[in-house]
């Protein structure tokens, strides 16, 4: 037996859970002082009656024989499949519910989406990135190109003149920076990826917390997308469902390269998934009913809330940020050109304030820090006074 080699190439120490364990070892040598979780990647707000409602509504019915739900459709309920379809429609962008496909969660689909490609192809990063982009595409061998994101170019890299691509993953509002690509950046990558013969992999899991109305929320909202573009989505933020777990992936079938990607994607989901409970898919279609939509806005404007109060005290503290006005992210310069991990420890065994280094999201994340909106007021609200009143020197 031989192991997959290319998975001993990645680091040992994923980021999130580097996190974890130093914040473990603070709270051990500090077992009485507080902490204040700025680096929370989950949500803190319950779900909605709405949901949870209809959550018991469908538990009820499989303890009857006459609505006992089994196996589900392939890739999902079809009233699930509508109701995204409404929702995306609301916008003015028209789905075929067929081309939907239903799973639990978009970091799943984002790692599976890997079996429909062949390990001779090359595989475009915006720096800094979400890490699954990376480590998926180590893991599956195949050539990984970067493309920084900086502060000159608003943390938004355009198309290379002179790089060649097979697959370009865009995310956008980006995590972690918070920066969102406008109609015309979309519309040239798109123009970047058809003249590649490219295919572009856009997760769009914190559209719902764009605020600008001038701002796409999905791709297929710029003409050309649905020739070169799979969308990823998900309800772990828009709704609360981290720990519930439902999401969808688009798959056009004008997608055509060697072959249908939307067959090839059907084929693999009939192999290798069973579905999304049918409990969740219910409690998700909730979501898209307008007493749903009311009250997962409710939630997103609290989330965003905390963020201006972040972005507030830092620009009082006099620490240049980005992100936070269309993203639950707020991205930050560490003061005095720290190191992000030197940053990430100042701030806890001074402040009691955890965040998430930049440098765990890429070269390009070096010397900046993220910050989170998604913690409980009484969390944000109290490191936002520590920030503010900290004047941008974080050494203690």
């Amino acid at each position: 037996m031989k192991v997959n080699h290319h998975a001993l190439e990645l680091e040992q120490n994923y980021l999130f859970s580097e996190v974890a364990k130093r914040i473990r070892e603070y709270q051990a040598a500090n077992p009485e002082a507080p902490l204040y979780k700025l680096s929370i990647g989950d949500v803190t707000r319950p779900l909605s009656r709405v949901i949870t409602d209809e959550m018991k509504a469908a538990a009820e019915d499989m303890s009857h024989a006459e609505t006992f739900h089994g196996y589900g459709a392939e890739q999902g309920e079809l009233f699930l499949r509508e109701a995204i379809a409404g929702y995306y429609a609301r916008r003015g962008t028209k789905l075929d519910p067929d081309d939907i496909f239903i799973s639990d969660g978009a970091k799943n689909d984002l790692g599976n989406l890997c079996d429909l490609f062949d390990a001779d192809n090359t595989v475009l990063l915006p720096n800094p990135v979400y890490p699954v982009y990376y480590d998926t595409s180590i893991m599956s061998g195949r050539r990984v190109q970067f493309l920084d994101g900086t502060k000159e170019n608003g943390f938004l890299p355009m198309p290379p003149a002179d790089v060649h691509a097979d697959i370009i993953y865009l995310c956008s509002p980006n995590n972690p920076t918070g920066a969102v690509y406008n109609r015309e950046q979309l519309a040239a990558w798109i123009r970047y990826a058809k003249a590649e013969h490219a295919l572009i992999l856009f997760d769009a899991a914190y559209e719902a917390y764009i605020r600008d109305p001038a701002l796409p929320h999905s791709i297929y909202e710029i003409d050309g997308a649905a020739e070169c573009a799979i969308e990823i989505n998900s309800l772990s933020k828009t709704a609360g469902f981290t720990g519930v777990r439902c999401g969808w992936t688009i798959v056009p079938k004008t997608l055509q390269y060697e072959a249908s990607l939307h067959q090839m994607w059907f084929r693999r989901t009939a192999t290798k998934y069973n579905g999304c409970s049918y409990i969740i898919q219910r409690a998700a279609a909730a979501v898209f009913t307008e007493p749903g939509l009311q009250a997962v806005s409710a939630d997103i404007s609290y989330y965003m809330e905390n963020a201006r109060l972040i972005k507030a005290a830092l620009q009082k503290a006099g620490i240049p940020s980005t992100g936070g006005e269309n993203a639950p992210y707020v991205w930050f310069e560490a003061p005095q050109q720290a190191d992000s991990w030197k940053c990430f420890d100042q701030l806890l065994y001074g402040f009691g304030i955890a965040g998430t280094p930049g440098a765990g999201f890429g070269t390009a994340g070096q010397g900046w820090m993220r910050f989170s909106s998604f913690g409980t007021r009484e969390t944000v609200s109290r490191a936002a006074e520590l920030l503010a009143a900290s004047g941008g020197n974080f050494e203690k």
